[in-house]
């Protein structure tokens, strides 16, 4: 339950889901992740609770075999979002459905980590070096599968090869592999489990430039192949606009603009998505001028953020309502929703 001490937020009133069709895997309705700041042991203290809000109030639809990518700056919230979606972290607050099943702390986990599986940033904290990569594969079958050990072994060896491993990396430990075969293993053992939703959490930030291009294709296959929808977590404008189908664009806890990846990358409506587009790299440097696209000022504490829009300080629109009032996530053209006051002059 909540904690009756944390204020409520409206400051995003989340994705609608009739703009994505009625098919969808997943719905999170107002999710809210706050990490309490301890101050000491003093019981008679009357100082006011605080709280790290790392999601605040989040609302995300995910249409079924999509991939649905949120992008943001570091510390902006994705990969806390994306551990409160697979309970990897408990949640404050709100509410997910997932394939037709709440989802909350008492769901039966062979239900929830059969059916969603997440691919983590870095392959090297996440794989077990003492295992050999057969057993690393297997260990989501042994644990969620009811299944003999030769239909385990026959599962492994299948997603060791969809991933482009051999045979003979079956045998290997993960300090006997090169960075873009570790994160290969790591695919392999998300989709083990013939899964429904795999998250992607920065699949390619930790490889080489020459790899990740490999994986995201790897990634586009699979999906085909196995019928799998994506909720890929990532910084990277070039890598959301390449994978996915759907966009979420978080600041600061809150979702401010969403819609298909096409539409949003190419007419962003809200000044913090303008901004973060506009700065990513190009070949061509005389296309573009640092001045004009360099987001001004410094991310929001998440401890006390601005009143009414958190991006007003940094926002090149800003007027007095927009401290005063928090903006509702409206939408703006057809599948198009933004959380500003003044979208219009965006336009």
């Amino acid at each position: 339950m909540p904690n009756e001490s944390i204020e409520s937020s409206d400051n995003n009133r989340g994705v609608g889901s009739t703009s994505i069709g009625v098919d969808n895997i997943l719905v999170a309705t107002q999710l809210k992740k706050y990490y309490p700041i301890r101050r000491g042991f003093n019981p008679l203290s009357r100082e006011k609770a605080q709280f790290v809000r790392a999601v605040d109030d989040v609302s995300l639809t995910v249409p079924r075999g999509k991939t649905m990518a949120i992008l943001g700056e570091s510390g902006c919230g994705k990969t806390t979002l994306a551990r409160a979606i697979t309970m990897l972290t408990p949640l404050t607050s709100g509410h997910i459905t997932f394939d037709g099943k709440t989802i909350n702390p008492r769901i039966n986990p062979s239900f929830l980590y059969r059916g969603m599986q997440m691919v983590f940033q870095d392959p090297d904290s996440s794989l077990d070096p003492r295992l050999r990569v057969r057993d690393i594969v297997a260990e989501p079958c042994r644990g969620l599968l009811h299944l003999s050990k030769e239909d385990i072994d026959s599962m492994v060896m299948r997603s060791i090869k969809a991933v482009g491993l051999s045979p003979e990396h079956a045998d290997r430990l993960p300090g006997h592999l090169s960075g873009g075969q570790k994160q290969r293993v790591a695919i392999a053992r998300a989709i083990s489990t013939q899964p429904k939703l795999v998250i992607l959490d920065e699949p390619t930030s930790a490889l080489d430039a020459s790899v990740q291009a490999q994986i995201l294709n790897l990634l586009l296959d699979l999906q085909k192949n196995y019928n799998l929808t994506y909720i890929l977590i990532t910084h990277n404008i070039s890598v959301a606009e390449y994978m996915s189908d759907y966009l979420v664009v978080m600041y600061a806890g809150n979702v401010v603009e969403y819609g298909p990846s096409e539409l949003v990358i190419s007419k962003p409506r809200h000044p913090y998505t303008i901004s973060l587009i506009a700065s990513a790299p190009i070949p061509n440097p005389w296309k573009r001028n640092l001045l004009n696209t360099e987001i001004k000022g410094e991310v929001p504490s998440a401890i006390n953020p601005p009143s009414g829009c958190k991006f007003n300080p940094r926002c090149p629109y800003a007027q007095s309502v927009c401290s005063e009032t928090a903006p509702e996530l409206r939408e703006v053209q057809s599948g198009q929703f933004a959380s500003c006051h003044f979208v219009e002059k965006t336009a």
